[in-house]
């Protein structure tokens, strides 16, 4: 099953992208989480770091475009506030550097854009993510 945690990209420079994900009830993982108080999964925040770390990897000339880049290593992650239907989620990916074995280290930052006040922002989740091309075998 795939979810689509990316709705747009608001920038995108070699070294950084910006996404928002608009969160809405009607999305399928928020219906037994929990069933009172719907709030997004923490391993889908931090999906949504990987996703927009993916798209900000493939854009660069030296990714490897043969293979699909996974998540090798997540350090330092934290949760900040919840993120509830009606939010917008601003994703931030920072490339932090490239070692050269393929291997991708990057910051993330989610951020909840509150509908009442769109000005100011809540972080909802922050780490290190390492991206590296999936081991595909024949077997």
């Amino acid at each position: 099953m795939h979810f689509n945690l990316v709705d747009r990209v608001l920038e995108q420079t070699p070294e950084k992208i910006v996404t928002l994900k608009n969160v809405s009830l009607a999305e399928e993982y928020l219906q037994d989480h929990f069933a009172t108080f719907p709030v997004l999964p923490g391993v889908m925040m931090l999906e949504s770091m990987v996703q927009a770390a993916r798209r900000l990897i493939e854009s660069l000339p030296a990714s490897r475009t043969d293979v699909p880049y996974v998540l090798g290593k997540v350090r330092a992650l934290k949760y900040g506030t919840f993120v509830k239907p009606g939010h917008t989620m601003r994703v931030t990916v920072t490339l932090r550097k490239d070692p050269g074995d393929g291997t991708y280290d990057l910051d993330g930052l989610v951020e909840v854009l509150d509908p009442a006040s769109p000005s100011t922002a809540a972080t909802a989740a922050s780490g290190r993510l390492a991206l590296r091309p999936a081991r595909l075998t024949n077997a």
